[in-house]
């Protein structure tokens, strides 16, 4: 009896996550769902799409809320939302893994690594770059993942591109990142994924720092800040 009702339980709890995904794939062009879960919240759905951010809905799909769901606890107010996005995060990148970043390797032993989501053109990416060696001395490596915010088909983006296609990616990089002209390249390339994958997993601005628990540091945080955060200082 008991298996039953869990087995019928579970049958209900699809056809309203289908029947939520379904309705707002209609309402909002463009939107993919990937995944549609119960919060925390009793009556609330949560809704993970292509664009980055959470939606609350209600059972039938009909109301919605954007923002932070945040809880009160008996040790002040707890991100609920962001919690979430960072297990999500996770997720995404694991799902994705390492392909095409250009990395920098830690000096020695390898105590964190980090995933930023760059801009050549950033100023403040250009600022975090100017640390790299710090950050590699801190026992840091850093992945990057591009992230040009002018979007495909840009100025930004093919200059992305271009270092990507480089015989030495790093060299090119680091010239790219100090104002430096990098000869014009194109070859197969993973921009436009990571592109995506930034999008995916919340970027809204650059630098975007992924930490290996799936939180997101937003911004440029100076070398020293950095490692203090993730516990190596």
């Amino acid at each position: 009896m008991m298996a039953g009702l869990t087995g019928m339980h579970t049958a209900v709890a699809g056809e309203v996550e289908d029947r939520i995904s379904e309705r707002l794939t209609k309402a909002i062009p463009g939107l993919r769902v990937s995944e549609v879960r119960e919060s925390e919240a009793p009556g609330l759905y949560e809704v993970y799409s292509n664009n980055g951010d959470t939606i609350y809905t209600t059972e039938d799909g009909g109301y919605l809320l954007t923002g932070d769901l945040l809880q009160v606890t008996d040790k002040g107010i707890a991100n609920v939302s962001e919690r979430n996005r960072a297990i999500v995060r996770k997720q995404q990148m694991e799902a994705f893994g390492a392909r095409g970043v250009i990395s920098y390797r830690a000096d020695g032993e390898e105590k964190a690594e980090v995933a930023v989501f760059t801009d050549i053109d950033c100023p403040y990416c250009r600022k975090l770059h100017d640390e790299m060696a710090q950050l590699n001395e801190y026992g840091i490596t850093v992945h990057y993942y591009g992230f040009p915010r002018s979007g495909p088909n840009t100025r930004s983006f093919n200059k992305y591109v271009s270092v990507w296609c480089s015989d030495d990616q790093q060299a090119a990089m680091d010239m790219a990142k100090a104002g430096k002209q990098v000869d014009a390249q194109s070859c197969e390339n993973p921009v436009r994924d990571q592109f995506n994958l930034g999008g995916e997993v919340g970027v809204t601005g650059t630098p975007a720092i992924v930490l290996e628990d799936g939180n997101m540091v937003r911004g440029y945080v100076p070398a020293q800040k950095l490692a203090e955060g993730l516990g190596l200082l």
